[in-house]
C-alpha cells in the first residue's frame, strides 16, 4: 500500500465517521452507495467502499465545506485524498 493510499484512506475514515455521527447525512451515504447500516464496519477496510465515501462526500460542495471544516483540512484535500483510492485517477468529466 502506498503512502498516498493510506492518507486517502485515513481521511476516507474521518470522512465515514462524520457522516456517521448526523443521521440524515448517513441515510444519505446508504442511500448512495447501497451500503447497509450492518455492513458499515466490515467494509471500512475496504478502498472501493472508501472511495464511495469520498465520492459521496465531493457530491456537494456544502458537504466537502463541511466536513473538511470538521476534519480541519483544506476543502481541496478530499478530492486530493481520492485520487489514492481505486477509481481517484479517472478523469472528471464535469
Amino acid at each position: 500500500m502506498s503512502g498516498r493510499q493510506e492518507v486517502a484512506e485515513v481521511v476516507a475514515l474521518q470522512a465515514l465517521g462524520w457522516l456517521a455521527a448526523d443521521s440524515d447525512r448517513l441515510a444519505g451515504f446508504l442511500a448512495f452507495s447501497g451500503a447497509a447500516p450492518a455492513e458499515l464496519r466490515d467494509r471500512t477496510g475496504e478502498p472501493k467502499f472508501l472511495a464511495a465515501v469520498l465520492d459521496f462526500v465531493m457530491t456537494e460542495d456544502e458537504r466537502v465545506l463541511a466536513f473538511s471544516a470538521f476534519a480541519a483540512l483544506a476543502p481541496e484535500s478530499v478530492a486530493r485524498a481520492r485520487t489514492g483510492l481505486p477509481g481517484g485517477d479517472l478523469p472528471a468529466w464535469t
